[in-house]
């Protein structure tokens, strides 16, 4: 079992929460990912390492789904029964000078690792974060500590820019350069931040969440394709180049399984 020490709201649909986790911490880089079942009858539910401090593990989690509303009714003192990890492949850090990171959502939580690392080897970073509106614009804080610079972006303009964060990116890349990205947040705003990059031919690093199960490659389920190949995000990933990426494909994959998931909790509910 491992024990909830600190819960934090970030907003009414994300919560942090820090997990005692010793062998996970021991191991994990930015990039590396988790997999928890609630209770001993959950289903296997895939959460981006955050944070490490000491023995102690950070999550991040949208409470969307039947899984991970019931995690979000665990509270500090309580136990996950499994927390499994670190999965994946570590973010690959490139030898640069500047980087922008734009995250979008919670995509925010994926991507502060990496920046953080980032600047721990001296490089200039740089931030465009975006959401829906200001309440949902997350670790605002915590980037603070870490980028030179921070551009916001909100669909209702309630904070920063009004608009996505590729109307804040075509006005940034008139005055500055970078020599790399990172992006990460939904699907179609993944798509278009590589779309826009590769007119300016700026390299962008995705990182991918299909859906998982096992956690280990072989379900096959999280799948994606990539230059015309076949990789599965869990054991290849979940960070890859964006500009091959298939992101149609895999738009088309996700809305799919939402909507078995969705008729899955309405089920749930039901009983």
């Amino acid at each position: 079992m491992y024990k909830i020490l600190k819960k934090e709201t970030l907003n009414k649909d994300v919560d942090l929460m820090v997990v005692h986790a010793p062998l996970v911490s021991k191991n994990a880089l930015p990039g590396h990912f988790i997999i928890l079942r609630v209770n001993d009858e959950g289903e296997r539910i895939p959460l981006t390492i955050v944070d490490i401090e000491g023995e102690n593990v950070s999550i991040i989690y949208q409470k969307l789904g039947y899984s991970t509303s019931l995690l979000g009714q665990l509270n500090e003192g309580d136990s996950i029964a499994d927390f499994v990890g670190p999965l994946g492949k570590p973010a690959h850090i490139r030898d640069v000078k500047s980087v922008l990171g734009i995250a979008g959502g919670v995509g925010a939580a994926p991507l502060l690792p990496q920046l953080k690392e980032y600047k721990r080897r001296g490089v200039n970073v740089d931030l465009v974060i975006g959401a829906r509106n200001k309440d949902y614009i997350i670790l605002l804080d915590k980037y603070k500590k870490y980028c030179d610079n921070i551009y916001v972006a909100t669909d209702d303009g309630s904070l920063g820019t009004k608009g996505f964060v590729t109307d804040v990116l075509v006005e940034l890349y008139k005055e500055k350069k970078y020599d790399h990205t990172i992006a990460i947040g939904p699907l179609v705003m993944m798509k278009f931040v590589v779309i826009l990059n590769k007119k300016y031919n700026i390299p962008t690093d995705v990182s991918l969440n299909p859906i998982m199960i096992d956690g280990t490659g072989m379900c096959g389920n999280c799948r994606v394709t990539i230059d015309g190949k076949t990789f599965f995000a869990c054991i290849d990933g979940p960070d890859f180049p964006g500009e091959g990426v298939n992101f149609d494909e895999l738009i088309a994959r996700q809305d799919y399984y939402h909507e078995e998931e969705h008729v899955c909790n309405l089920r749930l509910v039901k009983k």
